[in-house]
């Protein structure tokens, strides 16, 4: 769809939030209960959509059993989590750096520092695509308003060659659920500031890419029980907890 066929005005996440019209005027306790409020809708917008996030966690499950790879792909805040959420699999799960990776619009500088316009950059996505994935691998869009140009032609070219794809998206009637086989899409309302994603949206992104990558690696024996038996000792703190964990995993056996 071209930009002067799309209303942004009318996206779910650019909407202004009536509980928060005064906000640059209330006291500072004032506004901070005002956000922790709209801060406790999301754990049950994020509720709702246990359904579709279980038949996500199914396929990605799918794919890495048969070799196949997790990449999320995205754009601004949601693509930084993306970035997050892949950086976290080796040293939680002893996980080969190319099993989960992340595709970030504007490449690596724009994890640092903002560079907005490198969302709308399709071409960039579709080389950045057609480089680092595969058939057989599973690909994530992150997309808190679901218009991101970047998401939607990265996940058509994923689907060209053979990936599976999911959406995860804070808009529940976007154009880009075409372009996924498994939309994820809680409906976390209009943010206190309107348009920053980084607020609700980022909140609800986070818990559900945790939710898929802990219950993939448990489901792939990456965990035993709730121990992080897998886990890289690489510091002297995750030395200690590894040696724990060995003592916990041998009383349990004992």
């Amino acid at each position: 769809m071209p930009p002067s066929s799309l209303s942004y005005a009318r996206l779910p996440t650019e909407q202004p939030n009536p509980r928060s019209r005064s906000l640059d005027r209330l006291s500072t306790p004032r506004l901070l209960r005002l956000m922790s409020r709209e801060d406790a809708r999301v754990p049950r917008a994020v509720r709702r959509v246990i359904p579709q996030l279980g038949r996500a966690i199914e396929l990605t499950v799918k794919r890495l059993r048969t070799g196949g790879r997790l990449v999320f792909l995205g754009a601004g805040t949601s693509g930084r989590l993306g970035v997050l959420e892949a950086a976290e699999c080796p040293p939680t799960f002893n996980t080969p750096p190319a099993r989960v990776q992340a595709v970030m619009a504007g490449g690596r500088p724009a994890v640092f520092r903002s560079r907005e316009g490198a969302e709308d950059d399709r071409r960039a996505a579709r080389r950045a695509v057609s480089s680092r994935v595969r058939a057989g691998d599973v690909v994530v869009g992150i997309s808190a308003s679901g218009v991101t140009p970047f998401v939607e032609a990265g996940l058509r070219e994923s689907r060209r060659l053979g990936c599976s794809t999911i959406l995860v998206t804070c808009h529940p009637g976007s154009r880009l659920r075409r372009t996924a086989d498994v939309v994820i899409a809680p409906r976390t309302g209009p943010e206190v500031i309107a348009g920053s994603t980084r607020l609700k949206a980022g909140t609800a992104t986070k818990l559900i890419l945790n939710m898929l990558t802990v219950a993939a690696m448990a489901r792939l024996g990456r965990v035993s029980g709730n121990l992080m038996v897998n886990v890289r000792p690489a510091s002297r703190k995750l030395r200690a907890r590894a040696a724990r964990i060995r003592r916990m995993m041998l009383r349990r056996v004992g």
